[in-house]
């Protein structure tokens, strides 16, 4: 195995330009199971955990722009809480503190399991993944940068330097359920979005689809029967149906963790749940 260690953004892209086959590594957490369980044996890889460009965090007009290779407990409880509630929320669910110490919302992207905590809030919050190559820079949707269970549209030569989130007026949460209280997987998992300015709730799903699950008909059906300009109660018979309509677009399996009946009913709980909060 041939380890490369560059200390700067330009050297990381060029290794990369010329071993495009190399394992990009930042936390590690994901890569090293793989490693320790034979599932994958590199011959290359390239750490990233030197390049500074990738740890940066920038406040900017509209929304913030989150370099790739900040480990999760910045966003637990750290210096970047503030950028997004779900994003805390979720990063608070991830793995032990040693494994928030070392990941990263990179690592998370580059992996792209439907179980991965911070997809769904990215997903919810229409976030952007920036792309950087030795032939420049990209920004894709985070739509369209997911294509399945563990596969995503970056590049051989490219490197995820960044994520773009929005700044939102109104309530954002995550929730997940797993088979215990701490360090687990997710069976199944929600994330809500109110923005109030916009007038509108994004809800997207996690470990009951191929990929992570943006729930576009119960977000349409919601903004056609409620008033989303505000917070105010809603009533029973609403968030029973809104749940109902999330269950419905759920794609989930059966596999080791659950059954695809339960989570179908997970996710209609998590998002009755937050529905619900983000209305109080």
């Amino acid at each position: 195995m041939t380890i490369f260690s560059p200390r700067s953004l330009p050297e990381a892209l060029q290794a990369i330009n010329e071993h495009p086959g190399a394992r990009l590594l930042a936390g590690g957490t994901d890569t090293m199971v793989e490693i320790n369980f034979r599932h994958f044996e590199p011959t290359d890889v390239i750490s990233l955990r030197h390049v500074h460009e990738l740890k940066i965090f920038e406040d900017q007009a509209n929304g913030y722009r989150i370099g790739s290779a900040i480990p999760y407990r910045e966003f637990e409880n750290g210096s970047y809480v503030h950028a997004s509630r779900a994003l805390s929320e979720a990063s608070r669910t991830v793995g032990s503190p040693q494994i928030r110490a070392a990941g990263t919302i990179g690592g998370n992207l580059g992996t792209c399991s439907p179980a991965g905590d911070t997809l769904p809030v990215l997903s919810a919050l229409d976030a952007q993944v920036e792309l950087s190559s030795i032939n420049g820079v990209r920004t894709l949707s985070i739509h369209d940068f997911m294509l399945g269970v563990k596969r995503n549209a970056r590049n051989a030569n490219e490197i995820i330097t960044a994520i773009h989130i929005p700044k939102v007026d109104g309530y954002q949460g995550y929730a997940k359920v797993g088979v215990r209280n701490a360090m687990v997987i997710s069976i199944a998992s929600a994330c809500l979005v109110h923005d109030i300015s916009n007038k509108r709730v994004a809800i997207a799903l996690g470990a009951v689809g191929p990929t992570i699950i943006r729930c576009r008909e119960s977000e349409v059906w919601l903004s056609e029967n409620v008033d989303l300009s505000m917070q105010s109660s809603l009533s029973t018979e609403v968030l029973q149906e809104f749940a109902h309509r999330v269950s419905a677009e759920a794609r989930p399996i059966t596999d080791h963790r659950s059954t695809a009946e339960y989570r179908t009913h997970a996710v209609g709980v998590l998002a009755q749940r937050l529905l619900k909060r983000a209305m109080l």
